[in-house]
C-alpha cells in the first residue's frame, strides 16, 4: 500500500476518533439547559466530561497536523476556502473550553452555559456542512483555490449535513449522560435520547441517502447501512434501559458515517465541480520522505497516546450523583 494511501486512512482514522469522542462532549453541551433542572444537576453534566473533552480536543488537532503535514494542499486549499466556517468553529470551541474551565469559579454561571450551549451547538453543526461540501465537490479554479462564496458552502444538501451531525451528536450526549450518570438525571437523558433517536435516524438517513446517490461507491452502501443500524440499535438498547449498549452503537453509527464519507472521498481529497481541477492523494501529497518519516513517528507514538487515554476513561468510569 503507498504511503499517500497509508495517511489518507490515518487522517480518516483521527476524524473517526474525534467525532466519537468530541460528539458526545457536544452533545453534553447541547443538552445541558435541557436535561438539569437546577444547579446541582447542571454540575453533574459538566463534571461528566469535565476530565475528559479536552483530551478529546487533541483528535482534532493532530487530524489537522497530519493533514498539514501530509497534503499540504489539500490543508492550504481547505483552511483557505472554507475560513470563514472553520474560524467560527474556532470561536465556539475557544468559547466552550472557556466555560468549560470557568463556570464552577465564578458566581454566576448563566453566562458561561449559554457559552457551553452554544460552543457545542455552532461546531456540531458547522462540521457537517464542512464535510458535506467536501464530499459533494466545491468550485476550484487551475491552483486548487477555492472560488466560491459562504453562501455556496450553505447549499440545502450542506445543511442537511450539518443538521444530521447535530442530531447524531446531540443523541451520543444523551446517551453518554444516561451511561454515566444515575437518578432522575439518567431518566432524563434517556428520554430525550429514545426522541432524539427517531430524530437521528431521520436526518441522518436522509443525508446518507442523498450522499449515496450523489457520490456513493459500492463499499460505501455497506458503511451507510451500519450507520443507520447503529443509531436504530442505540434506540433500541436506550428503550431497554441498556445503557452501554446504546452507546456503542451510536458510536458504530458514528465511526460509519464517517467512513462513508471518507469512502466516498476516495481518491480524492477535494474533489472540484470540474474534476480536472481536483485534489487528490497524488497531486496535493508531501514527499516520500515525509510521509515515511511521519509514518514512523506515529507508530512509535501513537499506542502511547491511546493507551493513555483509554487509562483516563478507565479512571473516570463510575456514574456521578449529585454528591
Amino acid at each position: 500500500m503507498e504511503l499517500t494511501t497509508v495517511w489518507f486512512v490515518l487522517i480518516a482514522v483521527l476524524w473517526t476518533g474525534y467525532f466519537v469522542l468530541e460528539g458526545f462532549d457536544f452533545g453534553v453541551g447541547v443538552l445541558l439547559p435541557l436535561v438539569a433542572r437546577d444547579e446541582a444537576e447542571r454540575r453533574v453534566v459538566v463534571a461528566s466530561i469535565g476530565p475528559v473533552w479536552d483530551g478529546n480536543e487533541v483528535w482534532l488537532l493532530v487530524a489537522g497536523g497530519a493533514t498539514f503535514a501530509a497534503f499540504p494542499e489539500w490543508y492550504a486549499t481547505l483552511f483557505s476556502g472554507f475560513y470563514l466556517p472553520l474560524f467560527l468553529i474556532l470561536l465556539a470551541l475557544i468559547a466552550r473550553g472557556v466555560a468549560l474551565e470557568y463556570r464552577n469559579k465564578s458566581d454566576g454561571t448563566r453566562g458561561w452555559d449559554r457559552a457551553l450551549f452554544w460552543g457545542s451547538v455552532v461546531p456540531a453543526f458547522l462540521w457537517g456542512v464542512a464535510f458535506a461540501n467536501i464530499v459533494h465537490g466545491v468550485t476550484l479554479d487551475a491552483d486548487h483555490e477555492y472560488t466560491g462564496t459562504l453562501l455556496d458552502l450553505l447549499n440545502p444538501y450542506a445543511l442537511l449535513g450539518g443538521a444530521a451531525t447535530l442530531a447524531l451528536f446531540t443523541l451520543h450526549g444523551a446517551v453518554f449522560l444516561a451511561l454515566r450518570t444515575q437518578g432522575e438525571l439518567r431518566q432524563a437523558a434517556g428520554r430525550v435520547a429514545r426522541q432524539l433517536g427517531l430524530l437521528a435516524l431521520v436526518i441522518g438517513g436522509a443525508f446518507l441517502l442523498l450522499t449515496q446517490l450523489d457520490s456513493g461507491k459500492p463499499a460505501t452502501w455497506v458503511t451507510a447501512a451500519v450507520a443507520a443500524a447503529g443509531v436504530a440499535c442505540a434506540l433500541g438498547a436506550t428503550i431497554r434501559g441498556r445503557d452501554g449498549w446504546a452507546f456503542t452503537a451510536n458510536a458504530t453509527a458514528i465511526a460509519a458515517v464517517t467512513a462513508t464519507l471518507f469512502g466516498n472521498l476516495w481518491p480524492d481529497v477535494m474533489p472540484a465541480l470540474d474534476a480536472a481541477h481536483s485534489l487528490t492523494v497524488v497531486n496535493a501529497s508531501s514527499t516520500p520522505y515525509t510521509l515515511t518519516v511521519m509514518t514512523w513517528v506515529a507508530v512509535s507514538f501513537t499506542p502511547i497516546v491511546l493507551a493513555y487515554q483509554a487509562w483516563t476513561y478507565w479512571v473516570f468510569r463510575k456514574r456521578l450523583t449529585g454528591g
